[in-house]
């Protein structure tokens, strides 16, 4: 009986070393990737305590469409656009505060409201006087907020899948992230990389490995995962319509039908809301429209800039 009792303590004992050995290697901080290497038209601004990665394409005195992409993702996204638009449009793309190249801010703050006034310093020291600003899920978050708080200086609003009302029980108070969400973000590993960018696509086999590639690249630049972690943890999601029922200016919204991350439900109250909105949805396109068909969407957006007044 004592021997029994000595190998199932020894078991015990190995279960536990096994366990924590694979919990240090889960939350474990890995190497970072380096960066990509800058293309035309990419360079760098100092603004709100961050030096922003900036892209930008199409006739530099041209109107402007400034561009900022969702969760964990980067300026990459938005480059089906830019090629279809930047033939009459100053396109500008970003990498949000603790996202891509521009890196986590030095201070941590990474709330709705601290990221669109960190936003608003960029635009300033772009000496953007009046453009439309746009963006998908957090992004479009960023977008709507900055037009609330800067009407005289936004021509219109374009927002694909935008956050705003509650998800995932995310509301008042932000969510406490769990440890897997953690590990992911923190190691951004190839298959996990590719099965939740696969979730944000209606049809996966449009995901290129690329795409993939390059989305692993990004979440793996110094310091991003700690910063994405950060994020979640300050993330709220408070009723927005008194603040968009204010936002007059011409809006586009537009919805992927199988989007499974914000139902396209709320992109129907959004264009409810809002007092001069739009909202077009695509069949078989999920949460990241523009890339997943960058040539459809970008021919809407075409259209809805022409008819504005700049």
């Amino acid at each position: 009986m004592r021997g029994f009792l000595l190998t199932l303590l020894g078991i015990l004992i190995l279960l536990a070393v096994v366990a924590i050995a694979a919990f240090a290697w889960l939350t474990r901080t890995p190497e970072p990737a380096p960066p990509p290497e800058a293309v035309s038209g990419e360079y760098r601004v100092e603004a709100a305590g961050l030096n922003w990665r900036v892209r930008e394409s199409g006739p530099a005195h041209g109107p402007a469409l400034v561009l900022m992409h969702g969760f964990s993702h980067s300026l990459e996204g938005f480059e089906g656009w830019a090629g279809a638009l930047s033939d009459s449009y100053r396109v500008i793309r970003l990498d949000l505060p603790g996202h891509g190249v521009t890196g986590p801010h030095p201070d941590g703050a990474y709330s709705n409201e601290d990221t669109t006034a960190q936003v608003a310093e960029l635009l300033d020291a772009l000496e953007l006087d009046r453009f439309v600003i746009g963006g998908n899920s957090l992004g479009g978050l960023v977008a709507w907020r900055y037009a609330a708080d800067n009407p005289e200086r936004i021509a219109g609003l374009v927002l694909i899948s935008p956050g705003g009302y509650s998800i995932n029980n995310v509301g008042d108070e932000p969510v406490e992230v769990p440890l897997p969400i953690q590990m992911y973000l923190r190691l951004a590993p190839d298959a996990g990389v590719r099965m939740a960018t696969e979730t944000l696509y209606g049809d996966p086999s449009r995901l290129s490995d690329a795409r993939v590639e390059e989305i692993a690249q990004m979440m793996r630049q110094p310091g991003i995962g700690e910063a994405l972690i950060a994020r979640l943890n300050q993330f709220t999601l408070p009723d927005p319509e008194p603040v968009l029922a204010t936002i007059n200016a011409p809006a586009l919204i537009l919805w992927g039908a199988e989007d499974r991350m914000i139902p396209v439900s709320h992109g129907e109250r959004f264009a409810a809301i809002m007092p001069n909105a739009r909202l077009i949805t695509y069949e078989g396109a999920g949460h990241v429209a523009m890339e997943e068909i960058p040539d459809d969407t970008a021919a809407d957006v075409r259209a809805f800039l022409e008819g504005l007044e700049w």
